[in-house]
């Protein structure tokens, strides 16, 4: 029945790419065939370098994994913008389920309690009308098996668009900005966001859940910027 459903539904009602506005077939989800293959992947090696980077030094992380890499003015942004800025929140659970792919593989040796997603400011989320990044952990949820729990962090204090902000500055915009809602007593979180670029934000959350009494902090995003 599905099989007849579909090309009626898409003849009246079309879908298109997210990221070139092409029609999409009835077998195509979201993104089309020539724009998924330009996409890059995070490759096991840029991953590390990534984590290195960004992560290892501070202690906070304790590992962290991604499925694509970011490329300005490439597939990878239109798709992200139509998922943060046209509410494709289906579209988040496409892409989460491909990072929770990554996730299982990259992540199948540790025990993790709970996924959460970094929570928006309240007037940014009114704005908006939806977190993104907790679509993306429907996805992963999806495949893992692993619990969301979006109720473990909070965001106190409203902050600016790091877009265009150095290291320092993305540190200092965040510092401060979350806060833990309960005592974690030694739970193992995995934190998702869509993007991560210098890691700050990720860490910032990261410190918060410690310092809740959490166990291990992991971290996963759809895509690695530099």
């Amino acid at each position: 029945m599905k099989v007849l459903i579909e090309p009626i539904l898409d003849f009246f009602i079309p879908r298109f790419c997210s990221a070139c506005k092409s029609k999409l077939p009835a077998d195509t989800e979201f993104i089309c065939k020539e724009c998924f293959s330009k996409i890059k992947r995070a490759e096991k090696e840029r991953i590390i370098f990534e984590f290195r980077k960004k992560f290892e030094s501070t202690g906070i992380i304790s590992d962290f994994t991604s499925h694509f890499l970011f490329e300005k003015d490439k597939a990878i942004q239109q798709i992200i913008h139509a998922l943060k800025y046209e509410k494709r929140f289906l579209l988040g659970i496409f892409l989460g389920k491909l990072l929770g792919e990554t996730i299982a593989k990259n992540f199948s040796a540790y025990s993790i309690d709970y996924i959460t997603p970094i929570p928006l400011h309240h007037l940014k989320k009114a704005e908006r009308e939806f977190n993104q990044s907790y679509y993306i952990a429907k996805g992963i949820s999806t495949i893992t098996g692993i619990k969301i729990n979006d109720g473990l962090l909070k965001r106190i204090r409203y902050t600016e668009s790091q877009t265009g902000m150095i290291l320092i500055e993305r540190d200092k915009n965040v510092n401060g900005a979350f806060a833990a809602r309960k005592n974690l007593e030694g739970e193992n979180i995995l934190i998702v966001d869509d993007i991560t670029t210098t890691g700050a934000t990720m860490r910032e959350c990261g410190r918060v859940l410690l310092n809740a009494g959490a166990g291990n902090i992991f971290g996963a995003s759809i895509a690695i910027a530099d």
